[in-house]
């Protein structure tokens, strides 16, 4: 097998309290503990200044137009693009918690065209791998620390929902990788699934950064 050139991006995406930082946190400590540079990323990012507006927001302690909300989200991740690539071509593998796809289905959840959402984000790094965790709103719902941010209200979810599966069809059919996982089980067996897709990456990706909507990333498995 070739000797790879970069490592993998792979994105967890999911529903509020899916468990997404949780499976994210304990994958980024699997490839850790493989002895496997990883960073792991978290999207809003919180700390930057565009990420406090954000977040003042996302706490209902501020209100915003709609769709300034939705390019504030999307610069956030321009903010961090050029990190991702460089940490890609020096052999970091990158974990994102979140990722353009859930600011694509926010914001058309809210009734925004879904080819304007789409528009600020196309050119960004595509990942190599997204999985999304699949879990019934009113099983979120039931876990802990739900309402507390604005958007965590079962009829939002659901409608989200729906939008992240249009998602996932069109991505599958651009020939990127998209993967669903059952966010309803157990938390250990989650974290197996994920490590089912993700191990097949790891060492593997063989082709250039992939720009979102632009030209879709394509990975050699090794099989």
């Amino acid at each position: 097998m070739a000797k790879p050139n970069r490592s993998a991006f792979i994105v967890i995406e999911g529903l509020d309290r899916s468990g997404k930082s949780t499976q994210a946190q304990i994958l980024h400590e699997r490839l850790t503990n493989a002895k496997t540079p990883v960073e792991l990323i978290k999207f809003p990012d919180r700390t930057t200044a565009i990420g406090k507006m954000i977040d003042s927001y996302l706490r209902s302690e501020s209100e915003l137009d709609d769709r300034a909300i939705h390019l504030l989200f999307t610069a956030n991740r321009w903010e961090l693009a050029s990190h991702i690539t460089t940490l890609l071509a020096s052999g970091t593998t990158v974990i994102a918690d979140r990722y353009a796809f859930s600011g694509i289905a926010f914001s058309a959840r809210k009734g925004l065209p879904y080819e304007w959402c789409r528009g600020p984000d196309v050119g960004l790094p595509a990942p190599d791998l997204t999985l999304f965790l699949n879990i019934e709103p009113a099983v979120a719902r039931a876990r802990g620390g739900y309402g507390e941010e604005r958007y965590e209200r079962e009829e939002v979810q659901r409608g989200v929902r729906e939008l992240f599966e249009k998602i996932g069809r069109e991505m599958q059919t651009e020939g990127s990788s998209w993967v669903q996982v059952d966010a309803g089980k157990g938390k250990d067996e989650v974290a197996e699934d994920i490590w089912g897709a993700v191990e097949p990456l790891i060492g593997s990706c063989d082709s250039p950064i992939g720009r979102l909507w632009d030209t879709p990333p394509h990975f050699n498995s090794g099989a």
